[in-house]
């Protein structure tokens, strides 16, 4: 079919270019060791690149230009300056500032990669719209723990083939959406730009209500990934000959899987009830988390951190969809593109939060705290149920004597 055959080229297209996207996580070891790296060169090299994202959908959501402009066409471009400025790191001086620098570009290009990449699907797919995002966002998720397994495999790679081979595969990505997918049928471009169109969508009480909900799942989500090899490292990996990096990339991995099978279940179940039920489920598991360190019977452990990782991220494309489907037609593709650029500024805040929780207390104190965002969420989902149930009056009956 048809549809079958978009849904496919978009998954391969989005997990080729996004593999850009922790490609310096690959090899900051090595980066460290060759060219003296500060020991926090990882978190500033991360930094970047979520910073530059947050500027770039910041920047695509202002200027509508996935509404006002060919969808398709945005995503090459876009794919073509990412893998460019992916690429150069290999030939410019070995600095942290020139890095940096090089990252941020890429993040700033991947806004018109990963949330152009939804709203793409979205004009093909008025109906089980959950599934192909379900597809979408589990690719992104193996390009999330590719680096693990890569660290994990291929120790001896050198760092210049990481960035070349993703730079290739970012490229390909772009050109094969633009040949292979052209604008869909439920497409509806916006008229002119409007600096400050995007941002009246929060007037929609439907939209508010999932973009909330999808702002939770953030505040857990990377933290989590981001914490995942050290709680592995601390819980897990004294016990096991597996290498640390190939047991994180089992954890976040398997999260590929579950945002497909949520996005199954979507064609026979409402998204928000699979939204919020996994959004609930993770928030307990971080309340939970602190005692199972405790605990500290590795096996018990990790076997928890796979059902975390499960639940983490089963959530993710079913909030892009109640988003999607609640915004005006002709904004989707900004609508999509600034609830991402909230959501990753979230993110950054977590990131910042939770990590000098770690570092000031350990992992007892930082994990539960990640139960912030779900746990907000979840409570304000449940508020606006209540206030959306009807209320019956009952009218006094009188009968004439």
């Amino acid at each position: 079919m048809k549809q079958n055959r978009i849904l496919s080229t978009i998954v391969i297209a989005q997990f080729g270019c996004t593999s850009i996207w922790f490609a310096s996580n690959a090899v900051i070891d090595q980066l460290i060791t060759a060219y003296s790296f500060p020991d926090n060169a990882m978190s500033v090299l991360t930094s970047a690149v979520q910073l530059g994202f947050i500027a770039g959908t910041l920047s695509y959501a202002l200027l509508n230009l996935t509404d006002k402009y060919s969808p398709s066409t945005v995503f090459l471009i876009s794919a073509l300056i990412g893998a460019s400025a992916n690429y150069a790191i290999t030939w410019v001086t070995p600095s942290l500032l020139y890095f940096s620098s090089l990252r941020f570009l890429v993040g700033f290009f991947l806004a018109g990669i990963y949330p152009v990449g939804m709203k793409i699907a979205a004009d093909y797919s008025q109906k089980g719209l959950g599934k192909s995002l379900g597809y979408l966002i589990g690719a992104l998720v193996i390009g999330t723990a590719l680096p693990h397994l890569l660290r994990g495999s291929f120790n001896d790679l050198s760092w210049q083939v990481v960035f070349v081979s993703t730079s290739a595969l970012c490229a390909t990505g772009g050109i094969l959406i633009r040949i292979f997918v052209p604008d869909g049928p439920h497409r509806r471009p916006a008229q002119k730009i409007k600096l400050n169109q995007t941002f009246l969508i929060f007037r929609d009480k439907k939209f508010t209500s999932a973009a909330l909900g999808y702002f939770g799942h953030m505040w857990e989500l990377y933290t989590f990934w981001a914490l995942v090899p050290a709680i592995i490292s601390f819980s897990v990996s004294s016990e096991t000959s597996i290498s640390p990096s190939i047991l994180s990339f089992g954890v976040i991995g398997i999260g590929s899987v579950a945002c497909i099978v949520a996005g199954r279940l979507s064609q026979h179940i409402e998204p928000s009830r699979i939204a919020y039920a996994n959004l609930l489920g993770s928030g307990l598991c971080a309340l939970g988390a602190g005692l199972l360190v405790i605990i500290g019977y590795p096996p018990l452990i990790y076997g928890f951190l796979l059902v975390w990782g499960w639940l983490v991220i089963a959530d993710s494309p079913m909030f892009s969809t109640l988003v999607a489907n609640s915004a005006p037609a002709h904004l989707k593709g900004s609508a999509l593109t600034l609830v991402n650029c909230i959501g990753y500024a979230i993110t950054i805040i977590s990131l910042l939060c939770i990590g000098y929780l770690y570092r000031s207390f350990g992992l007892y104190f930082a994990l539960p705290a990640l139960a912030i965002g779900p746990v907000l969420s979840w409570i304000l989902h449940q508020q606006d149920n209540h206030n959306k149930t009807p209320v019956i009056k009952h009218e006094k009956i009188t009968t004439n004597r």
